[in-house]
């Protein structure tokens, strides 16, 4: 036998083709242990993305923050004390299966409502805080969300503290009809007392920040923010474009485009934010300088 024959026949032979992992194999690599980025399409691991703050580590994508989230990354670790969290929506107009989806998303959010508040500090400066969720009826806002932001409205002016809220939100709550839009002029109400008594008002708008929200308390800001690429909105791009029969910009209602047209302070990745709100919080100070 050649020896060229001789050293092929003692190799182990190579497989032609990738095997195809079975079901079970399939179901060994945990859940979310990866994610796609919805604008860039890259998958990156889970972990690493929470790292970033939830900020695509390939095109700077924001991706929607729980409350939770959010108090982790903003807020002096410790410093979080909630006000109101017991408080919970009843049903007063009786609207079929409401208290059932409200108790589906009290165990899906680990959350009694649309928005945690509370006070806090950011490096060291003491802070009222509200944050919408949209992962609880989609940040709708209730009775319960109006009442709860309209009470850290008067914490904030008790205490003499600023006034920080987040916004994500679909609009008013329909299963509440009026006493919904009701929470409109209650939360614009307390926020101007705020701000006559020397309140600092800081509004972060995130996405999405929609209907009866954005038309009241998100807009109300001494300060006006948003995060890259929210959506910002009060009625639905379809309704517009039909009622005015013209083709709107594409990117109407983001951020982009209210601060090109003058409806917003600025856009700060969520990354720079505390850095950003910090400077904010010292110039607000007394003998605060603003620093170029």
């Amino acid at each position: 036998m050649a020896l060229k024959d001789l050293f092929t026949k003692n190799q182990p032979k190579k497989k032609k083709y990738a095997t195809i992992p079975n079901e079970t194999a399939k179901h060994d690599v945990p859940e979310g242990i990866m994610s796609k980025c919805p604008s860039c399409k890259k998958i990156m691991y889970t972990k690493e993305l929470v790292k970033n703050a939830k900020v695509c580590l390939h095109c700077g994508f924001h991706f929607q923050m729980t409350a939770k989230e959010r108090i982790d990354s903003f807020i002096d670790e410790g410093s979080f004390v909630e006000l109101n969290e017991e408080m919970i929506s009843m049903n007063p107009l009786n609207f079929p299966d409401y208290l059932e989806k409200l108790e589906k998303d009290r165990l899906k959010s680990n959350l009694n409502e649309a928005v945690v508040t509370g006070t806090g500090s950011i490096n060291g400066h003491k802070i009222v805080l509200a944050i919408m969720d949209a992962s609880f009826r989609m940040g709708s806002m209730g009775s319960v969300v109006g009442e709860k932001i309209t009470r850290a409205v008067e914490k904030a002016d008790e205490l003499s503290l600023p006034f920080i809220i987040f916004t994500a939100s679909g609009g008013a709550r329909m299963q509440e009809g009026a006493l919904s839009l009701m929470q409109m002029a209650k939360t614009s109400v307390a926020l101007k007392r705020f701000s006559n008594n020397g309140g600092l008002i800081i509004s972060i708008m995130t996405h999405p920040t929609t209907g009866g929200v954005s038309a009241s308390f998100a807009s109300l800001g001494d300060y006006n923010f948003a995060e890259p690429g929210a959506l910002i909105a009060f009625a639905g791009r379809r309704v517009i474009e039909q009622s005015i029969r013209e083709e709107l910009p594409e990117d109407f209602q983001t951020a982009e485009f209210l601060l090109k047209h003058g409806q917003l302070d600025a856009i700060i990745p969520r990354l720079d934010l505390v850095e950003q709100i910090t400077n904010i919080l010292e110039i607000h100070q007394p003998g605060g300088e603003l620093e170029w």
